[in-house]
C-alpha cells in the first residue's frame, strides 16, 4: 500500500454536491449565437407581416380601382412631373457623390533567396563574430530568440552575412531594389498591367529614406508616366502599410479610372544595431528582410478580376500623449551608436491604442446584437453603477479572418487573449512570424497570403488587418473577398511549403 503524501487526504472526499455549472452545461455560446441571429434578422421578421398585409390589400384591387387611380394621376400631372424630376435629381446626386469602390486586384510578397537564410544559431554566430557585443548582451539576445517565436528560415540582407557586417549606403540601396523590384515584378506578371497605366504610387519604408527616394527608384526602373502621383512615407513604423492603403483609397476617390501601386517594406542593412543597449537589441532579434507590393483599382470593370474590395480603414494616432510618443524611438545610445529603442510601456501603449481603434471600428462592422450587448453593459456600469465586467464584443461575428501584425510573440498572445480569438484565427500571424520574422509593414500581406495558400479564403469572407507602429499608431483595414481564391492557381511565398504548416511553437525553444 502506497504511503500517503502530504497532499493526499486521509479520508477520501465525498462526491461533490454543488449545483452544475450552467455555463458549461447549457453552452451559452449557442444561446448567444441564437440571440445574434434573432437580432440580425429582426428587421426581416418585423417587415414580413407588413409585406403580407400590403400584398393582401393589393390583391383586393380591381381593374376599376386601377383605372380610377390612373385618372387621378392625370388630373395631377404637375405633381407627377415634379416627383419624377425630384427622383431623377436625387438618383443622379447619389450616383455622382457616392464613394468610388476600391478593389485589390492582386498582391505579391517577396521571398529572398536561400543564400540569405538566417537560422537562430547562425544569427548568434554572426553576432559573436561582429566583435561588438559583450557576453551579457549575447546571452540576452539568445534569450530573446528562444522566446521570440521565430523559426530557422528567416532572412537577412547580404551585407549582414559578411564578417564583420558592412552596412553601407550602396548595400542598403541594393537591398531596397531587390525587395521592391522583386515584389513588383511578380505583381505585374500576375495582373498583366502595363506599368504606364499606373497613376498613383505610394511607398512606405520607415528607417531608410535615401535621395533620390524609393518611389523615384521605382519610377526610374519601370519608366512610369511623368505625371504620376507619387508619395514616399518615412518614419511611420510597422503600421505604415495600412496608412499607404488609406492614402491610396483617398487618392482613388479623386482620380477616376486609375491604378494605385502600394509598396511596403523595411530596410535592415543600415538599421542593424551594433551596440550593447538592451532596449535597442530587441529589434535586431525580431526584424527580418521582406516586402510586399499591392495593386489597387477604382475601375468598376476590374471588379470581376479583383480579389478583394476595401470596406473600411480606421486610423488611430496617440502621439499627443508623451508616453505613447516616446515608446518606440530611433536614437543614439551612450556610445553614439544609433538604434531603435523599445520602451517597457510598449505593450500597455499598444493596448490603449487598440482600444481606441476598435471603439471606432466596432460600430462600422459589428452586428447589431453585439452593439446592443455592449451598450447595455455600458449603461449598467455608468448609469446604474453595477459591478459588472465591461463587455468585450465578439469580433468573430464580424470577420472570418484576422491578419494581426507579426510584431512579436507577446503582441500576438495579448490580442488572442483580449479579442478572444482561437488558435486558428491567429495561425496566419504566428506562422508568418515563425517563417519570415517581423517584416514590419509587409507582414500583414504574408499573413493574407498564408490564408490563401491554405485554401481558406471564400467569396464573401471578411478580413480584418490590424497593425501597430511608432508614434504610437494603431491602424485597421477591412476587406471583403470578391471571389473564392483557388490555391492551386496562386503564386506566393508559401506555396512550395504550405503543407509543412502549421507547426507547433513552444513557449521557450532552446537552441
Amino acid at each position: 500500500m502506497a504511503e500517503p503524501t502530504p497532499n493526499t487526504p486521509l479520508v477520501p472526499p465525498l462526491p461533490s454536491r454543488k449545483l452544475p455549472d450552467f455555463k458549461q452545461s447549457v453552452r451559452l455560446k449557442y444561446v448567444k449565437l441564437g440571440y445574434h441571429h434573432l437580432i440580425s434578422h429582426a428587421m426581416y421578421l418585423f417587415l414580413s407581416p407588413l409585406l403580407g398585409i400590403l400584398a393582401a390589400q393589393l390583391s383586393t384591387f380591381s381593374l376599376e380601382d386601377i383605372y380610377l387611380l390612373w385618372e387621378h394621376l392625370q388630373y395631377n400631372l404637375i405633381s407627377v412631373v415634379v416627383c419624377s424630376m425630384l427622383f431623377v435629381f436625387l438618383s443622379t446626386l447619389y450616383f455622382v457623390t457616392r464613394p468610388r469602390p476600391v478593389y485589390l486586384v492582386n498582391f505579391s510578397c517577396y521571398k529572398p533567396g536561400k543564400s540569405q537564410k538566417c537560422s537562430r544559431e547562425y544569427f548568434m554566430e554572426k553576432s559573436k563574430l561582429a566583435g561588438v557585443f559583450s557576453e551579457e548582451t549575447l546571452s540576452f539576445q539568445r534569450k530573446i530568440l528562444e522566446r521570440s517565436g521565430l523559426g530557422e528560415s528567416t532572412y537577412l540582407p547580404d551585407a549582414l552575412h559578411n564578417t564583420p557586417p558592412n552596412p553601407t549606403m550602396l548595400a542598403a540601396r541594393r537591398e531596397a531594389e531587390e525587395v521592391m523590384f522583386g515584389a513588383i515584378d511578380e505583381l505585374l506578371a500576375k495582373t498583366s498591367v502595363n506599368p504606364k497605366d499606373i497613376g498613383i504610387l505610394v511607398v512606405n519604408c520607415s528607417l531608410f529614406n535615401p535621395t533620390p527616394s524609393l518611389s523615384a527608384m521605382i519610377i526610374n526602373h519601370y519608366k512610369l508616366r511623368g505625371h504620376i502621383t507619387s508619395y514616399n512615407l518615412g518614419g511611420m513604423g510597422c503600421s505604415a502599410g495600412l496608412i499607404s492603403i488609406d492614402l491610396s483609397k483617398q487618392l482613388l476617390q479623386v482620380h477616376p479610372n486609375s491604378y494605385a501601386l502600394v509598396v511596403s517594406m523595411e530596410n535592415i542593412t543600415l538599421n542593424w544595431y551594433l551596440g550593447n543597449d538592451r532596449s535597442m537589441l530587441v529589434s535586431n532579434c525580431l526584424f527580418r528582410m521582406g516586402g510586399a507590393a499591392i495593386l489597387l483599382s477604382n475601375r468598376r470593370s476590374d471588379r470581376r478580376s479583383s480579389k478583394y474590395q476595401l470596406v473600411h480603414t480606421v486610423r488611430t494616432h496617440k502621439a499627443s500623449d508623451d508616453k505613447c510618443f516616446a515608446c518606440v524611438t530611433q536614437q543614439e545610445d551612450s556610445t553614439g551608436r544609433i538604434g531603435v529603442s523599445l520602451s517597457k510601456e510598449l505593450m500597455a501603449v499598444a493596448g490603449d491604442a487598440l482600444k481606441t481603434n476598435i471603439t471606432t471600428l466596432g460600430p462600422l462592422v459589428l452586428p447589431v446584437s453585439e452593439q446592443l450587448l455592449f451598450l447595455a453593459t455600458l449603461i449598467g456600469k455608468k448609469v446604474f453603477k453595477m459591478k459588472i465586467k465591461p463587455y468585450i464584443p465578439d469580433f468573430k461575428l464580424a470577420f472570418e479572418h484576422f491578419c494581426i501584425h507579426a510584431g512579436g510573440r507577446a503582441v500576438l498572445d495579448e490580442l488572442e487573449k483580449n479579442l478572444q480569438l482561437s488558435e486558428w484565427h491567429v495561425e496566419p500571424s504566428r506562422m508568418t512570424l515563425f517563417r519570415f520574422g517581423n517584416t514590419s509593414s509587409s507582414s500583414l500581406w504574408y499573413e493574407l497570403a498564408y490564408s490563401e495558400a491554405k485554401g481558406r479564403m471564400m467569396r464573401g469572407d471578411r478580413i480584418w488587418q490590424i497593425a501597430f507602429g511608432s508614434g504610437f499608431k494603431c491602424n485597421s483595414a477591412v476587406w471583403k473577398a470578391l471571389r473564392t481564391v483557388n490555391p492551386a492557381k496562386e503564386k506566393n511565398p508559401w506555396m512550395d511549403e504550405i503543407n509543412e504548416f502549421p507547426v507547433s511553437i513552444p513557449r521557450v525553444s532552446s537552441f
